[in-house]
C-alpha cells in the first residue's frame, strides 16, 4: 500500500511540475508582446515572430486614433482563421508594396472587435477616413486581383 501511495505522489508531483513549467514558458513567450496581454492564444503565440503579423494595433490604440479623426486601414483577422492564414501572405506584402500602412487587429485576442466594428467574418479589411469607415472588403478571395483593386480604391480615397 505504501508503494502505491508513493507512486501516486510521484505521478502527481510530475504532473504539477509540468503545469508549472508550461505556465512559466507561456509567460516568457508572451513577455513584451504587441498585444499588451499576459496570456495569448497558442496560435497567436506562433505568429509573434512572423513578419506578416508585426504591424499590430490594439483596440485602445484604434479607438483613440479613430476618435482623433485619423485615416487608417485595418486588417481584422483571427490567428485561428484558415482563410486569414491564406490571405496574410498575399495582402501584407501587397499593402507594403503599395505604400499602405495596414495595421492588423487580432479578433482572437480582442473579441470585442466583432461587435465594435460589425465584423461578420474574417478576414475583413476596413478603411477609415477622418475616423469614419469609408471602404470595406470582407471574406477570403482566391483571386488576388480583388485585393489589388480594393487597395487601389483605398489609395485613391481622399484623406481628410
Amino acid at each position: 500500500m505504501k508503494k502505491l501511495i508513493i507512486i501516486m505522489a510521484v505521478i502527481m508531483a510530475i504532473f504539477i511540475a509540468l503545469v508549472v513549467v508550461t505556465n512559466i514558458q507561456q509567460k516568457q513567450n508572451v513577455e513584451g508582446n504587441p498585444f499588451g496581454k499576459d496570456k495569448l492564444h497558442t496560435e497567436t503565440q506562433k505568429q509573434l515572430d512572423d513578419p506578416l503579423y508585426q504591424n499590430i494595433i490594439t483596440p485602445d490604440q484604434l479607438k483613440e486614433e479613430l476618435d482623433a479623426g485619423e485615416t487608417k486601414t485595418i486588417y481584422f483577422y483571427s490567428s485561428t482563421c484558415p482563410a486569414c492564414k491564406q490571405t496574410s501572405p498575399v495582402v501584407v506584402p501587397m499593402a507594403e508594396e503599395m505604400g499602405i500602412d495596414m495595421e492588423l487587429y487580432n479578433l482572437q485576442e480582442f473579441e470585442q472587435g466583432w461587435d465594435d466594428y460589425r465584423i461578420k467574418s474574417t478576414p475583413t479589411f476596413i478603411h477609415f477616413v477622418g475616423g469614419q469607415e469609408v471602404e470595406r472588403l470582407e471574406n477570403y478571395h482566391q483571386d488576388s486581383s480583388v485585393y489589388t483593386e480594393w487597395f487601389e480604391k483605398v489609395k485613391e480615397t481622399p484623406s481628410e
